[in-house]
């Protein structure tokens, strides 16, 4: 089983920065895909932001041009560096790996953006 550890979530003001940390057990070259997601309480988890391996990266519409998702594979990790937090942020945040044969998830970061 791939072990997902997540960092970098917190409370924060509108218009703040933060950047979350996904740190994987197994070199995260290994798979065709690395994201994060969201949810918020009465809504669907979304996707945020992933990029394929050798690929373009890929953001939901909320969230172009405040967000970058990228990844060092030296460490196995992968960031979502956020600026410009508004209110409608606000969700548990989930770093997903995937390829044909897994579909890993972390254990998700709350983040919080007050008005």
């Amino acid at each position: 089983q791939v072990h997902l550890v997540e960092s970098g979530g917190g409370l924060v003001q509108s218009g703040g920065s933060l950047r979350l940390s996904c740190t994987a057990s197994v070199p995260i070259v290994s798979f065709n895909t690395v994201g994060w997601y969201r949810q918020a309480p009465g809504k669907q988890r979304e996707s945020v932001a992933t990029i394929p391996h050798t690929g373009i990266e890929n953001y939901a519409e909320s969230v172009k041009g405040r967000f970058t998702i990228s990844r060092d594979s030296a460490q196995n990790t992968v960031f979502l560096q956020m600026n410009n937090l508004k209110p409608e942020d606000t969700a548990v945040y989930y770093c997903n790996l995937r390829d044909v044969f897994v579909n890993s998830w972390g254990q998700g970061t709350q983040v919080t953006v007050s008005s």
